[in-house]
């Protein structure tokens, strides 16, 4: 049996094909943001789903919150390794992190990286993310138009990325640029052009390389390069460049699109969603509980694969050895079983941290408290200047099934009347 491929005529009706050819794994079904019915679907009728032909090959679904947590304990039998993404990706491009490892490698790489986002850091860091989230919003144009990703999410998340790795900060825009690099690949849903990709990456490889050599004669610092180099069980990684690369690339990429993109989403949301915004401007104090919500909402990151490493029964359904499992975030993130009225946006909601957009378990992100941050002081920062973000278009969102994110959002910046 063939499975339907999108074509010009637009994203079929998930409820028009039979159970058995939906495939969620299609990334223009993220570019025109119709997953949310494949889902749905899928949680109702059939939330562990075996698609049989994909273009990742078999592949089993899993829709539901509670069962994404369960199989996200579970990591004997639910793997991390090779990698955490749909798609298989070639040994000659395969690049070791530890969130594609198990325990005990993981558990020592991810140690020795954590406290550059620790409790401690974040209280020293806040007030410089202050400082640059205002000098950012004071840049901005009010009345002409512009695109908000560019101006804003991307330039907030990167100079926070530059002072985590300690990069000039003239360098910055070089993170979220091998950002995308990395996650646009065929593993992902987009046509990639996989030697162009690997050479901007090794050009990624030696500028980490000789940051490395540098901190690791220096005195050791909080920046991730530093812990890395000066930790006794991670110390060695510069002599496996695929490993360097590859947990190079993983902070990267944890340290950007999670923030960017709620960035971005909060203010479609609040847009789409004026009595939400007549909420928060009437309490500029629901912005903490706010955050948890746009991070829900947007799920910036749509799921986690796991590979089988035993014959194994879950929920029923006989998996095999070697089968590849998805977590599908978003769709837990949707699932009116555990969440009330998930489809709905609301600034106030009750246990809004109650999502797994940061993954659970062992792998939850690293960074979550850091993104938290970053968006609660620069919605504190633009409440103090602006009476609305107008989205003036729709919203242009990214091609990839596994970064849920844009590529636009144009908006039109509203000031404060300081004569109210």
């Amino acid at each position: 049996m063939e499975t339907l491929r999108i074509s010009d005529r637009g994203v079929p009706d998930p409820w028009a094909l039979p159970l058995a050819e939906i495939d969620p794994s299609q990334a223009e079904i993220f570019l025109n943001n119709a997953q949310g019915e494949y889902f749905r679907r899928l949680r109702r009728e059939d939330p562990v789903h075996y698609c049989a032909d994909s273009a990742f090959g078999p592949y089993w679904s899993i829709t539901r919150f509670d069962d994404i947590v369960e199989i996200e304990t579970n990591t004997k039998v639910f793997s991390s390794e090779p990698v955490i993404v749909i798609g298989d990706v070639p040994a000659e491009y395969l690049m070791p992190m530890f969130i594609a490892k198990d325990p005990p490698v993981h558990d020592v790489q991810r140690k020795a990286a954590a406290p550059a986002v620790g409790a401690p850091r974040l209280a020293e860091l806040e007030d410089l993310i202050r400082r640059r989230a205002g000098a950012i919003l004071d840049g901005l144009p009010v009345g002409p138009t512009f695109n908000w990703v560019e101006r804003v999410s991307k330039e907030l998340t990167a100079q926070m990325l530059a002072t985590l790795f300690d990069i000039p900060f003239e360098d910055r825009h070089l993170l979220p640029y091998w950002s995308d690099v990395s996650t646009n690949s065929e593993a992902c849903g987009v046509q990639t052009d996989m030697t162009a990709r690997q050479k901007i990456l090794m050009e990624c490889l030696a500028y980490f390389t000789r940051l490395w050599h540098q901190r690791a004669a220096a005195p050791p610092s909080l920046d991730f390069i530093s812990l890395l180099a000066h930790n006794p069980e991670t110390r060695n990684l510069v002599q496996d460049p695929n490993a360097l690369m590859g947990n190079v690339m993983l902070l990267i990429v944890g340290g950007n699109d999670t923030t960017r993109n709620s960035i971005s989403g909060g203010v479609v949301f609040l847009n789409q969603n004026p009595q939400e915004y007549d909420k928060l401007r009437a309490d500029p104090a629901l912005i903490t509980n706010m955050v948890s919500e746009i991070i829900r909402y947007q799920t910036p990151l749509s799921h986690m694969r796991r590979t089988v490493t035993e014959d194994f029964t879950f929920k029923g359904k006989r998996m095999r050895k070697g089968d590849k499992v998805v977590l599908w975030y978003c769709s837990g993130n949707r699932d009116d079983g555990v969440i009330e009225n998930p489809e709905e946006f609301r600034v106030d909601r009750t246990r809004a941290r109650h999502h797994i957009a940061f993954g659970f378990g062992i792998h939850r992100c690293m960074g979550n408290r850091m993104a938290e941050m970053q968006l609660r002081v620069l919605w504190e920062e633009i409440m103090k200047r602006f009476s609305r973000i107008e989205l003036v278009a729709p919203p242009r969102r990214v091609l990839s099934n596994f970064v849920n994110g844009y590529e636009e959002v144009q908006v039109r910046l509203h000031p404060l009347d300081r004569g109210q």
